[in-house]
């Protein structure tokens, strides 16, 4: 049995037919989770590219891993799913992007050469990389991880000094002039790289090439993981013009909405008051649309592949994203902060096995977190539960209709000491915490030095009305604090030793030969211990 696990980029969970959208048809998405579980519920770690996708790769909370930021490393000796699987015989392989920061420092002291195996799997977050292409980033960033997909564009004649900006991220404005993709103006213009040599399409078809080449008889993972539709929003033709603002659903966001002093300062930033045009929007979010159809599209040729391969019957298929995309919504751009429209993500598992059967085609509410993931996969291929070190929950239960119980909150954390709204409320930048806690009706934010925000999704599913200031709730206040502090308290780094082993430990007492409080030689044999070996000659 193999997994194929597949990530798209800031993929909002509500853009998906599957999902409850109907401003947008994702026919092959539809498709897998009529074959699978769809769960509603699931919250990434972290609303941000480098730290949700650390969470995932190791199982471990924000706080636990310590890669708080985009660029912050991930330290090396931190277990990852690879090592997990590694252990067990199962390989995990990259096809695309991981946002890893290698702990060049880190390795350095440890005197861990970044080319020798070793070094290579800390640098690459514990996978083998098939191919690795980071692509949103300049030419000048030696973190990019493009090369292979800039070989590929200048094998097909789209030459330059840096293809990937020069043809899948610039456009031919109308007066024949080109139009840098980082513009939101640009948009609307179609990329110039044509839709079969598209990022997302080469990717998809490394994909392929990579379960065609694997041996049948040696299980693997394969982390098929997309750069779109992050930005820059631009698509090639026919995806550009696909779309128009008439298909966008409504803004959500209400006047005089934010009264928390953060998010005031927030909705201020450059791409919080650019986003909450409405003709930015209007431009920017047809083309998004455009991006996920595209990505469906090219998943649609994944999945036949599969079919007619066979590797359907013998892969477990899962489908997310590392967060979302806020899109104008509360007035905000970009991703970030804790509205559902960031951290709620889309969650499709496929297990082919007949255990799966009765919850083919369904959904579960249960309150999921994207940690969730890497106990799964070790559960799937057989190994033993870590959950002294995988913080997360394997959803076999869910996934095979066991039900039992589960957890009645997920967390999420934020760090935004390097954001300009951090300097303008005047928080140093160790204090620039924000952590979510929601129940599944009330969602609770602490703001570290600030007063904390609350929402009441039952009766506010919009998330419109802060009421983490109101008095009448306080009380509700309190007790997400109360449950916050319970979390904290949880021992988060104790990873060197199982729980069976502390048992034994608590069992066997002292090391032999450690005699520690007895009074004389009775008291020893009492409690059924020997004397210490040079004593007794004595």
């Amino acid at each position: 049995m193999n997994v194929l696990w597949i990530m798209a980029d800031q993929l909002r969970w509500d853009y998906l037919s599957c999902f409850g959208a109907t401003h947008l048809d994702t026919p092959n998405l539809d498709r897998l989770a009529a074959r699978g579980v769809r769960f509603d519920r699931c919250y990434v770690q972290s609303p941000i590219c480098g730290p949700s996708r650390m969470s995932f790769y190791t199982g471990r909370y924000v706080r636990s891993h310590g890669a708080t930021w985009n660029g912050f490393p991930l330290r090396v000796g931190e277990p990852t799913l690879g090592d997990h699987l590694r252990d067990i015989g199962v390989t995990s392989t990259l096809v695309g992007k991981t946002h890893m920061r290698p702990d060049a420092e880190g390795m350095k002291r440890l005197g861990i050469a970044p080319q020798s195996t070793i070094g290579a799997l800390v640098s690459q977050c514990g996978f083998e990389v098939f191919v690795r292409d980071d692509g949103t980033n300049s030419s000048y960033d030696k973190n990019r991880h493009a090369e292979d997909y800039d070989a590929y564009l200048r094998s097909h004649g789209m030459d330059g000094d840096n293809p990937w900006e020069e043809w899948a991220n610039t456009a031919i404005g109308p007066d024949g002039t080109a139009q840098s993709g980082w513009l939101l103006e640009s948009a609307p213009l179609a990329a110039r790289v044509p839709k079969e040599h598209s990022e997302t399409a080469w990717l998809t078809t490394r994909g392929i090439e990579f379960v065609e080449a694997q041996d049948p008889t040696k299980p693997w993972l394969c982390h098929l993981s997309y750069i779109k539709p992050h930005w820059p929003y631009l698509a090639p033709a026919p995806y550009n013009d696909m779309y128009s603002a008439d298909d966008l659903p409504p803004v959500v966001r209400r006047d005089g909405e934010h009264s928390h002093p953060l998010m005031q300062s927030w909705a201020n930033t450059r791409i919080c008051q650019s986003f909450a045009r409405d003709h930015v929007r209007d431009t920017v979010a047809p083309v998004y649309m455009g991006l996920i159809k595209e990505l469906d599209d090219n998943l649609g040729r994944l999945f036949d592949y599969l079919e007619t391969s066979g590797r359907m019957q013998d892969t477990m298929i899962v489908f997310c994203s590392d967060h979302g995309d806020n899109m104008g919504d509360h007035g905000l751009g970009e991703k970030d902060l804790f509205y559902d429209c960031s951290a709620r993500i889309p969650l499709i598992v496929y297990d082919p096995r007949a255990t799966a059967d009765a919850t083919r085609g369904t959904r579960t509410d249960a309150l999921v977190e994207g940690i969730d993931l890497a106990p799964t996969f070790l559960e799937f291929f057989g190994g033993q539960a870590k959950p002294h070190v995988i913080e997360g929950r394997s959803l076999m239960p869910l996934l095979t209709g066991q039900g039992g119980e589960w957890r009645d909150v997920v967390v999420s954390e934020y760090d935004y000491s390097t954001r300009d709204a951090r300097r303008d409320v005047g928080v140093d930048e160790r204090d620039a915490r924000l952590v979510m806690l929601f129940d599944g009706r009330w969602k609770y934010i602490h703001v570290e030095a600030m007063r904390p925000m609350l929402f009441d999704l039952e009766i506010d599913p919009d998330e419109l009305h802060d009421l983490g200031g109101d008095p009448d709730h306080a009380d509700r206040v309190a007790q997400m604090q109360a449950r916050h502090f319970e979390w904290t308290r949880q021992h988060h780094t104790r990873i060197t030793r199982s729980s069976a082993t502390i048992e034994q430990m608590t069992d066997e007492r002292e090391p032999p030969g450690i005699v520690i409080g007895y009074w004389n030689k009775d008291e020893l044999a009492a409690d059924g211990l020997p004397m210490p070996q040079h004593l007794k000659s004595g």
